[in-house]
């Protein structure tokens, strides 16, 4: 399975900032340490033109020429720096790069990941929780343009977030166009809390253990397949946050490594019986011990290179 990072950009941050930046350059090292099957490789950064199939052109001005206001950035949760400005677009690069992959004909596609991405909170004008652009976003609208230009046929889209902080971005970005079903499945009380409607969404209570969690995560999933059926999504984002573990700082649910393994092993299985390719992202995750949060990412990427092997395998592609 091709795995992309962009960990080469670093942003830097102030002492005691509790965004875990320093999850990525660790989860980077240790794939690389034990690759198992991934293979690990560099992608550029987005460019403007794919920045504004998503996002106003004032704002994607703003970040790249450091004009945002102070309440602008106080709400994306960063101070504008020339390197939160360019790990920003490399960070989109990374799933658009990954997402064609997922696309791609040949032992490459059907399952490919990002090391990072799932900036869900991002909407078309503003960032917000961390997420300056959204690059599930971005990369949905690329594809489809390069689908269209191919095959001279409409990609149909479907994003899984599972993550715990609801996708009010996306779900926002996407609210008028069918062409894209968004799928939320989060902690009903936690951030954002003025929510922005998905197509599905499922709000959980705090402290949601294994059980209750992957109880309502499988008919979430049977009504996500019964309302794209019509017309089934050719490509999934799978967001699969870390940030529902028991061990999470910011989660407030109650899920075991293995009740996430779970979790990802149910929708990736899923996704390969449909036959739809998969891009799976690293999102969230705030542990108490960051090294907790690095072994719940490693999980999901483990289960999705096995995911692709699977995948190879039957020959979908």
């Amino acid at each position: 399975m091709i795995a992309f990072h962009f960990d080469p950009h670093i942003l830097p941050l102030p002492p005691g900032h509790r965004f875990p930046i320093g999850k990525y350059g660790l989860l980077r090292r240790r794939v690389e340490a034990d690759p198992q099957g991934i293979a690990l490789r560099i992608a550029g950064p987005a460019s403007e033109g794919e920045l504004a199939l998503a996002h106003d052109p004032g704002y994607i001005a703003d970040v790249r020429e450091g004009t945002l206001s102070a309440a602008r950035q106080r709400e994306i949760g960063f101070e504008w720096t020339p390197a939160l400005a360019a790990r920003a677009v490399w960070s989109v690069g990374a799933t658009i790069a990954a997402a064609r992959m997922a696309l791609a004909e040949g032992p490459d596609g059907g399952v490919s990941a990002s090391l990072g991405g799932g900036t869900h909170h991002a909407n078309a004008t503003q960032g917000s929780g961390y997420c300056v652009f959204n690059d599930v976003a971005v990369a949905a609208r690329l594809m489809q343009a390069e689908w269209h230009r191919r095959r001279r046929a409409l990609l149909q889209v479907a994003v899984i977030d599972l993550d715990v902080h609801q996708g009010n971005g996306t779900a926002a970005i996407f609210a008028d166009d069918d062409t894209v079903f968004t799928f939320s499945m989060h902690g009903e009380r936690n951030f954002p809390f003025r929510k922005s409607p998905s197509d599905l969404d499922v709000g959980l209570p705090d402290g949601c253990d294994d059980h209750a969690y992957l109880a309502a995560l499988r008919p979430a999933l049977d009504e996500v397949w019964r309302r794209t059926g019509a017309r089934p999504p050719g490509l999934v984002f799978y967001v699969a946050g870390a940030d529902p573990h028991e061990g999470d700082r910011l989660g407030r649910l109650k899920l075991s490594s293995a009740g996430l393994a779970a979790r990802d092993e149910m929708v990736l299985g899923a996704l390969r019986e449909h036959g739809i390719p998969a891009v799976v992202l690293m999102a969230g995750g705030y542990g108490q011990v960051v090294d907790t949060t690095v072994d719940v990412h490693l999980q999901t990427l483990r289960i999705a290179q096995r995911a692709h092997c699977a995948w190879a395998r039957v020959g979908t592609m």
